[in-house]
């Protein structure tokens, strides 16, 4: 009897598998105490939380390492780092500051798109291009209105994680800084879906927080950060009830999870500014095998920068959630929409608002992703290429069928 042949797993940017040194340190760290106790079982448990922090700190301190250790705030996830960031209620320099007004992206990640605690009218979706960039115009008109009125926030994905485009930070900046008027506009980036992909310096992005994600890298699920530009500028504590965190973040530690953070951390700092170039490699021959099988087919973002790991593609000739089952029953595991909202199978937001933009695609096909990891072989895209191309034709002989009947 023949066997199944080996499943393949393409779907990093919803979780990447975990990485060895990442569980080696889970299980490690089960074995020890509360980290805010104060004996030595406790201590050794405080130790293994801040060697963590100070390795997700060198993640995004670019070479340099320039951000501290205790810029980073442990949370439960991207999710709940989004939700503590985007409030209208900061503290800077020591003074409670309201946020008047929100800015996000027409195609950003639910966590970000529907602006967690500010008021439905407090906030502005930008629209984007037919590559999925942030409209710089629109994002100038709300930062004149919104300067008017008090601080203002603008909260971005900055790689989209469907399309894997990376937002234009250059541009951005340039436009914060000469349109604001006389209030500062706060910038906070999601870069769940760029750490351990692209080397992140957070002083050089000009952004007062970033949102990681622990699983996206290969840690365990269930830990995320906070990592603050400043302790001067930073949101009231979501949850409290304790002074774990320092105050910012109420709750006994996730230990096990917060130290498998630490060692992909490690892993992907060791990896260096490089990191990417192997897996972009990659990308650019399964996007060319691609055009060459399947001409149609759409390259989302192809025009823009993108991650190094992800192609998302749209065939006329079949729906993203038929390919997707397809695939699966064929031992090929991708995703038609990002992790948080494929669970119910839907129109994706983020192809309808490239269409909204111009581009040739209809929104009710949605779209494919494949996202891979360093441990990729170049024999699963191989596969993948071949049992989406079986797909696709499959489809046309169907089409062509009931035509002619």
């Amino acid at each position: 009897m023949t066997g199944r042949r080996e499943r393949i797993y393409l779907d990093h940017n919803a979780s990447a598998p975990m990485r060895p040194e990442a569980r080696q340190s889970a299980v490690a760290a089960l074995e020890l105490g509360n980290p805010s106790s104060t004996h030595r079982e406790g201590r050794a448990a405080r130790a293994a939380c801040e060697n963590a922090r100070a390795s997700v700190a060198r993640l995004v301190g670019g070479t340099g390492g320039s951000i501290p250790a205790e810029n980073v705030v442990f949370t439960s996830g991207a999710t709940e780092a989004a939700a503590q960031l985007l409030s209208p209620n900061w503290l800077v320099e020591g003074n409670a500051i309201e946020i008047s007004r929100l800015a996000v992206i027409e195609t950003d990640h639910p966590a970000t798109r529907e602006g967690g605690s500010f008021a439905a009218d407090a906030v502005t979706r930008l629209p984007v291009d037919q590559d999925g960039v942030i409209d710089l115009g629109a994002l100038a008109a709300f930062v004149e209105a919104a300067g008017q009125d008090g601080p203002a926030m603008l909260a971005i994905s900055w790689a989209n994680s469907e399309t894997g485009v990376i937002q234009p930070l250059d541009a951005i900046r340039a436009v914060l800084e000469e349109r604001r008027g006389n209030h500062p506009v706060l910038l906070v980036l999601d870069a769940a879906q760029m750490a351990g992909r692209i080397a992140i310096d957070l002083s050089a992005t000009g952004a007062d927080a970033v949102i990681l994600s622990g699983h996206k890298m290969g840690a365990a699920k269930g830990v995320g950060a906070i990592t603050l530009k400043d302790l001067g500028a930073r949101p009231f504590a979501l949850l409290r009830g304790g002074g774990q965190e320092r105050g910012m973040r109420a709750g006994t530690e996730a230990l096990p999870a917060i130290a498998s953070f630490g060692a992909a951390a490690d892993v992907f700092v060791a990896r260096g500014a490089d990191a990417g170039g192997h897996l972009g490699a990659m990308r650019e021959r399964l996007e060319e095998e691609l055009r060459r099988r399947l001409p149609e087919v759409i390259i989302l973002g192809k025009g823009a920068g993108r991650l190094p790991n992800t192609t998302a593609m749209v065939h006329p000739g079949v729906k993203a959630e038929t390919a997707q089952i397809g695939l699966d029953l064929a031992g090929v595991a991708v995703s038609s929409g990002s992790a948080c909202s494929s669970g119910k199978v839907g129109p994706s937001h983020v192809v309808a608002a490239l269409a909204k933009a111009g581009l040739d695609v209809d929104p009710a096909l949605g779209a494919i992703r494949v996202s891979f990891g360093h441990e990729t072989g170049e024999g699963a895209l191989e596969r993948f290429v071949c049992e989406y191309e079986r797909l696709v034709l499959r489809a046309a002989a169907r089409a062509g069928s009931a035509v002619a009947a």
